[in-house]
């Protein structure tokens, strides 16, 4: 634990604890890299993200052009980071928030701006960026009609760049010593990117600046294709980066490799980076690191020193990234691998593993065995060796048709033997052995029957997954 003093002084105002965020760097995600990845923990600001470093910025050059009157309104369309980064200044300056934003955006995020005040209009995801509805549109529809509003305009306002050219850049240079090599983020609006990467390059040329974009958003293609091919974008899940036009505090002219990643992988790096490295982030935080990591592996230079970027917080994310349910909604999350073994011990430790009749007793005595024990079917066992079964549906009905068949023995009037597998088998082996014809399935331990699963066992299963 680090014994260096901070804070050491009280503050005029939360907005003052603003900036200078820890950079940390990754050990565990890295192992086998020999490039050092550093890491900008931007959740550490008040808001819990990179954004706060723009809604004072915004706020103030709007004051001071005029624009915003005391009581006056501000209206953006956000992914729900630069509203509250925009609210937390607004609340000590007293003014008024609308905020629109997307519906694929967590519920989280919504509550979070309620909480300090603002209103919320939620719009549609899939619609064209002209579109009436949507998120941007419509913010800027609403600061229209509002009196005394202005729209904090954050994909064109150059308050959002010049916030981190004056602030994140030349941190990142005194905490690196100058020695940085590479910076990797992503654009949203862009803001951060571009920002930092001016400032890093004016202070030495050959810094790389390497962006990460998910698959779905059209910027890294518009790079790529320097603006000559027509893009049309798709949806994705990562939030609060990509795009489905380019933003104008985006310079695109100041990145050097542009990388796309897969909303799988991105939020496969953010759990990792949660339970490997203790860093709770979101799913843009995982997409730029996936990102970092791969570039780093690539330079394999011990002398390089790559800086990723940690965008905000994974409270915001609680209910989908960090939900395993969720996860699996969207396959993004590998079904939870569980063995026949794994079935038997969650089944009723009070009930006998395996209810089994031999061949030579009878037909009354077997369905005796069945009403018992609540089981619908029996093996016949001769030893260790199933030879046979028996249903309760079928013997009833044999029985009622032909009553001296009750007397009979089992081995006279038994079906074919179960399929077995061993226990350490998938379940996904047992399901597709299990149909009509087929009640259950025994599990084997090193060849000998260790028990059974029953088409009812899988159903219970399944329902309590």
């Amino acid at each position: 634990m680090s014994t260096t003093p901070r804070n050491t002084r009280p503050y005029a105002s939360v907005l003052d604890t603003i900036g200078w965020t820890p950079l940390i760097r990754l050990s565990r995600v890295t192992r086998g890299i020999a490039t050092p990845v550093y890491a900008k923990a931007e959740f550490f600001n008040p808001g819990g993200s990179v954004k706060d470093r723009i809604g004072l910025p915004i706020i103030e050059r709007a004051e001071k052009a005029g624009e915003l009157k005391p009581g006056g309104t501000i209206v953006e369309g956000t992914s729900g980071n630069t509203g509250v980064g925009l609210a937390m200044a607004a609340a000590l300056k007293g003014y008024r928030c609308i905020f629109t934003m997307p519906d694929k955006m967590s519920q989280e995020k919504v509550r979070l701006l309620k909480a300090f005040g603002a209103e919320v209009i939620v719009t549609p995801t899939a619609v064209a960026p002209d579109h009436p509805d949507n998120y941007v549109m419509m913010a800027k529809r609403i600061a229209e009609e509002t009196p005394n509003a202005i729209l904090a305009n954050q994909f064109y306002n150059q308050a959002n760049p010049d916030a981190h050219f004056a602030t994140t850049g030349p941190e990142l240079w005194e905490q690196t010593e100058g020695k940085i090599t590479h910076f990797v983020a992503a654009a949203g609006t862009g803001g951060t990117i571009t920002g930092v990467g001016r400032y890093l390059k004016e202070r030495n040329p050959n810094i790389k600046i390497i962006a990460g974009d998910p698959t779905g958003s059209i910027l890294a293609e518009y790079w790529r294709s320097h603006g000559e091919h027509k893009i049309e974008g798709s949806p994705y899940k990562v939030e609060g980066i990509g795009q489905d036009k380019v933003p104008g505090t985006l310079d695109m002219s100041i990145i050097d490799e542009y990388h796309t990643v897969s909303d799988r992988d991105a939020f496969a790096m953010s759990r990792r980076l949660t339970r490997e490295e203790g860093l709770f982030v979101g799913g843009s935080s995982g997409l730029i690191a996936k990102v970092a990591l791969d570039l780093a592996r690539r330079i394999d230079d011990p002398d390089a020193l790559v800086v990723t970027f940690l965008c905000d917080t994974g409270e915001r994310y609680l209910s989908k990234l960090y939900s395993d349910e969720w996860m699996r909604e969207n396959q993004m999350l590998e079904a939870e691998h569980v063995t026949l073994r794994d079935m038997l011990g969650r089944k009723d430790a009070s009930a006998p593993a395996i209810v089994s009749v031999a061949p030579a007793a009878g037909v009354r005595q077997a369905l005796n065995l069945m009403a018992l024990h609540d089981v619908s079917q029996l093996p016949v066992m001769d030893g260790d060796e199933c030879v046979g079964s028996v249903v309760e549906a079928t013997l009833s009905q044999r029985g009622l048709e032909t009553p001296a068949l009750l007397e009979a023995t089992v081995r006279e009037v038994m079906d074919a033997p179960f399929p077995s597998l061993a226990s350490d088998d998938a379940i996904e082996f047992a399901i597709k052995l299990l149909s009509k014809s087929t009640p259950a399935v025994l599990v084997l331990e090193h060849g000998h029957v260790e028990g059974i699963v029953t088409r009812s066992d899988m159903l219970r299963f399944m329902m309590g997954r």
